[in-house]
């Protein structure tokens, strides 16, 4: 399971590069390179808007899904052999 969260993880990574590049903060980013084709479709106000909800949406997704990796995780074997064995109590030798 864990390695399909992982590939959800780096998913949501490229959504989110692709939300920061696209963003236009002070006259650059690749929102320029586009030209006028986002202002006729969604216009000025409504393309920051949606961009800057997909940033925050992607960052959250992000974040849950390395906290459910983490909930997932499990430690290898031979750590928790040893661990068993140090939390035995062992009786002491008879005499």
């Amino acid at each position: 399971m864990i390695p399909f969260v992982t590939i959800l993880i780096i998913l949501a990574c490229l959504v989110l590069a692709f939300f920061v590049l696209v963003q236009n903060p002070k006259g650059g980013g690749l929102a320029g390179s586009f030209g006028s084709l986002g202002n006729q479709v969604m216009g000025v106000k409504q393309s920051t808007d949606v961009m800057e909800k997909g940033t925050w949406t992607s960052m959250a997704v992000i974040a849950a899904l390395c906290l459910i990796a983490v909930t997932m995780y499990e430690t290898p074997k031979e750590v928790k052999e040893t661990k068993k064995q140090n939390t035995q109590q062992k009786a002491p030798a008879q005499k």
